[in-house]
């Protein structure tokens, strides 16, 4: 039952941000902030507990959270500073994939599982590059998260 209502609330919510995709944009975007905002905090407390200790450790802790405070109020002020970071983020990952894929591929000869997870790593890549190309545009960021709320809630529904 707690997860028919879950998969309902979360085909409701995805529904919502596909409609308004910005709003899912900048749902996401404070929630990012408000955990950086903790681990900034957390940089500037151990900066400050650290002087005594060691000057040097201090200071870079301090400067740490400065810097991740900014970050933090930049992404809650500028949508589009998240959507860049999210991009970066799944271009990034991609790349790594299709590295790992090609590492699997070489090394296949080798195992049980042959060449398939050397070919699902390339792929996976090539879809988080692509959806990397997509995330950079915050009104598209916006679609995927209402679609993967949607999906999440289907699946939800069927456990």
């Amino acid at each position: 039952m707690k997860n028919i209502v879950a998969g309902i609330i979360a085909i409701i919510l995805g529904l919502i941000v596909i409609t308004f995709p910005l709003f899912g944009v900048v749902g996401a975007a404070v929630l990012f902030s408000f955990s950086l905002i903790i681990l900034a905090v957390w940089f500037l407390a151990q900066g400050i507990a650290e002087l005594d200790i060691s000057v040097i450790k201090g200071l870079l802790y301090t400067i740490l959270g400065i810097i991740t405070l900014i970050f933090a109020i930049g992404i809650v002020y500028n949508p589009e500073l998240f959507s860049f970071v999210v991009a970066f983020i799944l271009y990034l990952a991609g790349i790594f994939l299709i590295i790992a894929g090609f590492l699997a591929l070489i090394g296949s000869k080798e195992t049980k599982t042959g060449i398939w997870p050397g070919i699902v790593g390339i792929l996976l890549g090539i879809i988080y590059i692509i959806l990397g190309s997509f995330a950079i545009e915050p009104l598209y960021l916006g679609l995927l998260i209402g679609i993967w709320l949607i999906v999440t809630g289907v699946f939800k529904i069927l456990e």
